[in-house]
């Protein structure tokens, strides 16, 4: 069955970094590009950033650029987030989500607090 697992989140303190990782299995993970999105405390669903399948195009939010980075590993069916010089308002639950089929992770938990 399609499996998205994330993991890497925890509490950082700000200007801290984290690395996201998401495991995909069930389906064929270099067909598809693949987001982030997050979710903020008491706020709606954030796009984070978009990877295309091919890993040549990236697109990060104008609230993450130059602080955060997507890649992925299609031989190892993985996504990443790489996540520097967090702040708190980037405080939030991130989904790994494959867009085109509707397919979400359970989401990590990632707070940036001192």
């Amino acid at each position: 069955q399609v499996q998205l697992v994330e993991s890497g989140g925890g509490l950082v303190q700000p200007g801290g970094s984290l690395r996201l990782s998401c495991a995909a299995s069930g389906f064929t993970f270099s067909s598809y590009w693949m987001y982030w999105l997050r979710q903020a405390p008491g706020k709606g669903l954030e796009w984070v950033a978009s990877i295309d399948h091919g890993d040549s195009n990236t697109y990060v939010a104008d609230s993450v650029k130059g602080r955060f980075t997507i890649s992925r590993d299609n031989a190892k069916n993985t996504l990443y987030l790489q996540m520097n010089s967090l702040k708190s308002e980037d405080t939030a639950v991130y989904y790994c989500i494959n867009l085109d089929e509707g397919y979400w992770g359970q989401g990590t938990q990632v707070t940036v607090s001192s």
